[in-house]
């Protein structure tokens, strides 16, 4: 662990790239960077999740075809066997065949994309509907009374009813998605436009009061405030773990020279894979609320640490802040929700389902926790 920031010079005595620098470079090893271009509405149903969600679903459907169907409850677990077992093929050869063609359907219209995916559910069902002649005896009493004929005619009649109300519930899953990412696109633009401007006339007036004194100092934190308003400016909207951590270590470097020893900081990182993807400020308004709702208002020295771990395939990144003494007047918290529910939409909108934002209060402080995945394949 650290207990302050690093310094930002190289042993040869020059400084760091600019944050902004190091986001140029990367933009020019990787065209197009910026903003994760949307895909379509069908969803990958490769990953584990998905056909977990597949398989629960085709056995929940199976259980309600052999409760409704006419027969003695005393074959009830045989005829459910049966029913579950074909039920999965179908879905699961389903599922296998839209995985193979999504990056082709999705790239298509729509509507397109919704009759050619719910013509392709239609195939796998009428193919093994027609394969299936040797594994349900026909002397056991458990096929309907007009045969395989019947049975496969059911098939293809509940496949086209289940296929069509699944497509239609992922388009409208996708729109709202859409929706969400709008919303957090429009608040994104709030926040980069949110540069308090006290702030910068504090860090302004701290540039000046060092200048004369030690002008390396100067310069270093002039170039800090230069690369947070350039990332405040900047149109990118996808950045990487170790620019970001890199943004909140300028902030705090301005912060610590203005608040002298009221500001602790202290740094527990630990092998964090820093290529990994992350929304654009994502840490440095954290920083900033801790800053601000949590140092700033108390006239007691406090701390911020900042912690992160990579274990089994996930990053936990928190940010943890002291807090002012109940006798003690703090700021509003009207601006910490809207950062921290900006930043928590536009972690989702990058990994659905996967990223999260965890705050709790422990042992009197308040903390915020990232959590996201890596690596991590678009989808």
């Amino acid at each position: 662990m650290t207990s302050d920031l690093p310094p930002d010079r190289h042993p040869g005595g020059g400084f760091r790239p600019a944050a902004g620098e190091a986001r140029r470079e990367r933009a020019s090893r990787c065209p197009g960077s910026g903003r994760v271009p949307a895909a379509g509405f069908l969803p990958d149903f490769c990953r584990v999740s998905c056909v977990l969600g597949v398989v629960l679903t085709a056995q929940l459907l199976a259980l309600v075809l052999v409760l409704g169907a006419a027969g003695l409850m005393a074959d009830f677990w045989e005829r459910l066997g049966l029913l579950s077992l074909y039920i999965q093929i179908l879905v699961l050869g389903s599922s296998a065949a839209l995985c193979l063609l999504r990056p082709a359907l999705n790239r298509l219209d729509p509507r397109l994309t919704a009759g050619l995916a719910w013509g392709v559910m239609l195939g796998v069902i009428a193919g093994v509907a027609w394969a299936i002649e040797g594994l349900i005896p026909a002397d056991e009493g458990l096929l309907p009374a007009d045969g395989l004929s019947g049975l496969r005619i059911r098939s293809l009649g509940i496949g086209a009813i289940v296929g069509a109300l699944l497509l239609r519930y992922l388009y409208l899953h996708h729109l709202w998605r859409r929706q969400v990412e709008a919303e957090a696109e429009a608040r994104f633009q709030g926040l980069q436009a949110r540069i308090r401007p006290h702030f910068l006339f504090n860090s302004l007036n701290t540039i000046a009061n060092v200048l004369h004194k030690d002008p390396a100092l100067a310069e270093a934190l002039l170039q800090d405030l230069a690369d947070l308003l350039h990332a405040s400016l900047a149109q990118e909207r996808l950045s990487t773990l170790a620019e970001e951590l890199e943004l909140a270590r300028h902030y705090l470097r301005l912060e610590r020279q203005r608040l002298g020893h009221r500001l602790n900081i202290a740094w527990d990182l630990e092998d964090l894979p820093g290529e990994a993807p992350l929304p654009h400020l994502t840490l440095q308004p954290l920083v900033e609320n801790a800053v601000y709702h949590g140092i700033q208002p108390s006239s007691n020295p406090g701390f911020i640490r900042i912690a992160g771990r990579f274990r089994r395939g996930r990053v936990n990144l928190s940010v943890r802040n002291s807090l002012p003494g109940a006798d003690e007047t703090g700021r509003s918290g009207a601006g910490n929700r809207m950062a921290l529910d900006n930043v928590r939409q536009r972690l989702e909108a990058l990994y659905p389902g996967l990223g999260r934002i965890v705050e709790a209060r422990i042992e009197g402080d308040y903390q915020v926790r990232l959590v996201f995945p890596y690596p991590w394949r678009e989808h």
